[in-house]
């Protein structure tokens, strides 16, 4: 199925998210700390961390995760992106 992939790096980006706003409200905050508040398997979380430390949203720290200013204007920009994204499926369906 054509969409497949695009609903895959969907539920990916979702779950980046969610660890993401995970470590806002509990940082500094670790894997296990974020597996259990998330309700993600361990090794799901730790690659979430990986992808938001190498775009810049995280760096560790000794007591677990923190979010940098970056991560701040990210989630700011969030529902602008998200509002782009969901006006060209929509015009890719008519």
């Amino acid at each position: 199925m054509l969409t497949k992939k695009l609903e895959h790096e969907l539920n990916m980006l979702e779950r980046h998210i969610l660890v993401l706003k995970a470590v806002i409200r509990g940082e500094p905050i670790g894997i296990l700390k974020l597996a259990e508040e998330t309700e993600f398997p361990k090794h799901k979380v730790r690659y979430s961390l990986r992808v938001l430390e190498q775009e810049g949203l995280i760096e560790p720290s000794l007591r677990g995760a923190v979010v940098t200013d970056k991560a701040k204007k990210f989630i700011a920009c969030l529902k602008s992106d998200i509002e782009r994204l969901d006006k060209k499926l929509n015009q890719i369906y008519q």
